[in-house]
């Protein structure tokens, strides 16, 4: 019997076996009689409140509060308790902890990169995210034609899921819609009626000397006829003026 309890593995379990008995013991005389002799107490509700007042309750309580997680939530404004463990009115040792959980508000998204895509594309790409395709926008441009150039917010923007992002996208270059009159041999006073009645404007005037013409003749223009603009835009005119005095002098000497 002596031989065998010289043996190590028969100690370790020896050991182990005392250890064991200890914990038990300790576990029956101290730990239980303490854990179950100890006050309880409601837990009180704190579903609804802020972070700082749920606390705060729950301290005055003498029990322990925890964050534990932060989770979206339409229904609660941000930094709102939405479920607490143990729940409500439950009876608990005094000491106990108390899980919370607090809303981060309603679920945020960002933009993605819609310039370059097609309308159809950024629509899914939007829908994607809980977003919407907004107001779209049909410019003419030097753009690819059918090709998102601009967007209503910036890539990275947050946003909340259910909003909207407005598009411009390019219809391609587009001639106008009305076509240049002729302005060449007309006076001047001519020009800017002839243009006022086709929904156009003089833009700049270039003047040139001329001594065969009368001044405020129109030369040359700019476009010229039978281009189209749009409605409101201008024409170049290239108008005469008379010859300077020295040179009207000089002849009359000659």
């Amino acid at each position: 019997m002596k031989n065998i309890l010289q043996k190590p593995l028969v100690k370790k379990f020896l050991i182990a076996l005392v250890i064991f008995i200890a914990f038990i013991w300790i576990m029956n005389v101290v730990v239980m009689p303490w854990y179950v002799s100890s006050p309880e107490k409601r837990v009180p509700k704190v579903v609804g409140m802020n972070e700082t007042n749920a606390t705060k309750t729950l301290k005055d309580s003498d029990l322990v509060p925890v964050i534990s997680d932060t989770t979206f939530d339409e229904n609660y404004p941000r930094g709102t308790i939405i479920y607490q463990r143990p729940n409500a009115d439950d009876i608990v040792k005094v000491g106990r902890r108390i899980y919370l959980f607090i809303s981060g508000g309603e679920p945020v998204v960002t933009v993605p990169q819609l310039k370059g895509k097609s309308l159809r594309d950024a629509r899914f790409a939007l829908e994607r995210l809980g977003l919407y395709l907004g107001h779209i926008d049909s410019v003419s441009s030097d753009s690819p034609k059918d090709m998102i150039f601009d967007q209503q917010y910036a890539v990275g923007t947050p946003l909340k899921k259910g909003d909207s992002v407005g598009v411009s996208y390019s219809i391609g270059s587009v001639a106008g819609s009305v076509m240049v009159p002729n302005l060449i041999g007309k006076s001047l006073n001519e020009a800017e009626q002839v243009l006022a009645d086709s929904s156009l404007k003089v833009g700049k005037i270039n003047y040139q000397r001329s001594f065969s013409l009368l001044p405020n003749t129109v030369l040359d223009q700019y476009p010229s006829k039978g281009s189209k603009l749009n409605p409101g835009d201008a024409v170049d005119l290239f108008v005469t003026k008379a010859a300077d005095s020295d040179n009207q002098s000089q002849n009359q000497g000659e």
